[in-house]
């Protein structure tokens, strides 16, 4: 992928998103989401977020007969996340595989959600964001699926298509039970997607938030900014020292003169 300096050079951007992002008024993904603004520019994602990955979860042919012939297409579906708490979820259709491909990324980048993640199981209690925090259910067609947390170390024991989700949204353990006819792999990820929804929806209190170590969006760790006020602390200690035996002495010296 380019750089994001390179995408903001020859980006005219057409949205008021947009314009708030090349102008580094919003600065990360998840102000933009958390703006209430609609998310229709592919190139906010790809100067917010780095490290993009796409996974093709599915290929379709589809086949109409008209007048003139029988017409082929390819339907495409797509997961885009950057295996970091955000996911995206897309499909596309054309007449030739690699443009369908290209489309279909496009269209998941627009889908983009932030999930959240943290330590639910009562048999881990470790404290990171290594899985959901809590249960969650999604749906599509026939196919149910039902995500639990799992302690640290399980992996995903899910089925091939919600790994590969899962995997670009950062979950690194994971219960799973499906329901339905499951080889129908759009709706099996359709299902999969709806969930991971469902825990970016869902409300929980401040005390869950700390209790279950639940993180949104990307692990942020702010050492430099931990580090910054240790180091003038440490300075201010050195100072004041040398400062302080220079004015203690001065009225001693004067005192001595004045006895003698």
């Amino acid at each position: 992928m380019p750089d994001s300096s390179a995408i903001l050079m020859g980006w005219m951007p057409k949205t008021r998103l947009g314009h708030l992002v090349k102008s580094k008024e919003i600065s990360t993904m998840s102000d933009a989401l958390n703006s209430g603004l609609p998310v229709r520019e592919q190139e906010i994602i790809d100067v917010l977020l780095s490290g993009m990955e796409d996974e093709v979860i599915d290929v379709n042919m589809v086949q109409r007969m008209t007048d003139s012939g029988r017409r082929i297409k390819f339907v495409i579906t797509v997961a885009v996340g950057n295996n970091d708490g955000f996911i995206g979820l897309g499909q596309a259709k054309g007449k030739e595989v690699g443009s369908s491909i290209k489309k279909a990324i496009d269209t998941a980048k627009l889908n983009i959600i932030e999930i959240r993640r943290g330590c639910g199981s009562w048999e881990c209690g470790c404290g990171k964001a290594h899985t959901l925090p809590f249960v969650v259910k999604g749906k599509s067609g026939s196919v149910e699926v039902t995500f639990k947390p799992a302690p640290h170390g399980i992996g995903l024991a899910t089925g091939d298509v919600a790994k590969k989700i899962l995997k670009l949204a950062g979950v690194q353990d994971c219960w799973a039970f499906t329901r339905g006819k499951t080889k129908t792999v759009v709706n099996y990820a359709k299902a999969v997607f709806n969930a991971l929804e469902q825990n970016a929806e869902t409300r929980i209190t401040q005390n869950e938030i700390k209790n279950l170590g639940i993180i949104s969006g990307g692990l942020v760790l702010p050492p430099t900014k931990e580090e910054k006020p240790v180091e003038s602390e440490v300075k201010t200690e050195e100072k004041e020292p040398e400062s302080a035996p220079p004015k203690e002495e001065k009225p001693v010296d004067a005192e001595k003169k004045e006895k003698e």
